[in-house]
């Protein structure tokens, strides 16, 4: 049709070549137009995969062998790079080789959250909720142990850090606490701990405002090695701090404990429990042994399992005793080349402290135990 028309009103119908020329013409621009309108297409469909190709080309020539070692991103495939969030956190697994494939599913969701959370485009997978379990105490108990070990199990998703929400920093609401949280599927429970709730007078009302039926467990230890590492752990911090006799004691002669040092207020746990009683049902709350935590981690674990409904997957296997630290470790995986212990800060020696300052602590804390093992119904032997 534009051949005819451009034939009829630019040159005469008698001019044969003219009008041969102009339909080559024609034909030709149409033609062109037809490769641009695809090249465009194409170049705005996927302008991020080629440049993540070319990228990691143009890295490989200029001889990054180095920088290339240390990220694994060049030898994902493309067709890997352009997968949704939790297949990529598959094929990201396949190539961690430094910790389980659990402990590396933990940190590829953590920052398939964080980029999700930047990104209101990008597809999520599980949702934030608001605890199912609270690990609430005891300070130098060994309640990080207990998170960590947990948190292997594949049916819980735990935060990593203390957030504080129900002693620190309640006035900012529930929706903030939340936000906070691990997405979960619906079959994963969501937990996070934060010992100092164990001893903060308002935080099993908040508790139990936020759920009833929210799951408790305290991580409990000889009140009287509790407090020296605690006071182990401050004197680290704070060199300058008076000595452990002069703070645990109104009148050393006369063995008049002081109670108002928070170290020592700690480790009269039937005191703190009668709180939580007032909101929450006893079977509610699991105590773990931090003494049975150090000595049988498998066996302490498969109750905290039970506890929390979950299928008893972590097991002796996973575990082996550090003589070093005196603490047990998680044993590494087959494609792992190191353990995975706690900190530096866990399981450092305590301070020395005289005999008799223990024998006198243990005479105060005697009568307050009893209490507690009538009321937990187990004797934990501190005595």
């Amino acid at each position: 049709m534009a051949y005819r028309f451009l034939s009829s009103r630019i040159v005469p119908s008698s001019n044969r070549l003219s009008r041969r020329f102009i339909f080559i013409f024609t034909i030709s621009l149409c033609f062109m137009y037809l490769c641009y309108s695809i090249l465009f297409c194409s170049g705005t469909i996927m302008p991020s995969q080629r440049w993540e190709d070319h990228r990691c080309v143009h890295l490989k020539n200029m001889g990054s062998k180095k920088l290339l070692q240390k990220s694994h991103y060049c030898t994902i495939s493309a067709k890997a790079r352009v997968l949704p969030d939790e297949t990529r956190a598959v094929a990201l697994l396949n190539l961690t080789g430094n910790q389980s494939k659990h402990s590396a599913f933990q940190k590829t969701q953590d920052v398939v959250d964080h980029n999700q959370s930047n990104n209101s485009n990008s597809p999520k997978y599980g949702n934030k909720k608001l605890p199912n379990a609270l690990i609430v105490g005891v300070k130098k108990g060994g309640t990080r142990a207990v998170l960590e070990f947990i948190r292997i199990h594949p049916d819980v998703r735990a935060l990593g850090t203390e957030p504080h929400f129900f002693d620190r920093n309640y006035d900012k609401g529930l929706e903030w606490y939340r936000g906070l949280m691990p997405r979960t599927l619906d079959s994963q429970i969501t937990m996070e701990k934060t010992p100092s709730y164990f001893v903060t007078r308002e935080a099993p009302r908040r508790i139990s405002n936020m759920s009833r039926e929210t799951k408790l467990i305290v991580v409990v230890r000889n009140p009287v090695t509790r407090v020296i590492s605690d006071y182990t752990q401050t004197l680290s911090k704070k060199p300058d701090i008076p000595s452990f006799e002069e703070l645990a004691f109104k009148n050393r002669s006369q063995g008049i404990v002081d109670t108002s040092w928070n170290a020592i207020r700690i480790g009269m746990y039937i005191l703190h429990l009668e709180n939580w009683l007032q909101y929450f049902r006893l079977s509610q709350i699991h105590f773990v042994s931090g003494e049975r935590l150090i000595t049988d981690p498998a066996g302490e674990l498969g109750r905290v399992q039970d506890f929390l409904g979950l299928k008893r997957i972590i097991t002796d296997k996973h575990f082996y005793f550090n003589r070093t630290k005196g603490f047990p470790c998680l044993k590494k995986p087959e494609s792992s080349s190191q353990p995975r212990c706690l900190g530096k800060s866990k399981g450092r020696t305590h301070v020395q402290i005289d005999r008799e300052v223990i024998e006198q602590l243990r005479e105060f804390y005697r009568p307050f135990n009893v209490k507690f093992y009538e009321m937990v119904g187990h004797d934990f032997r501190w005595d």
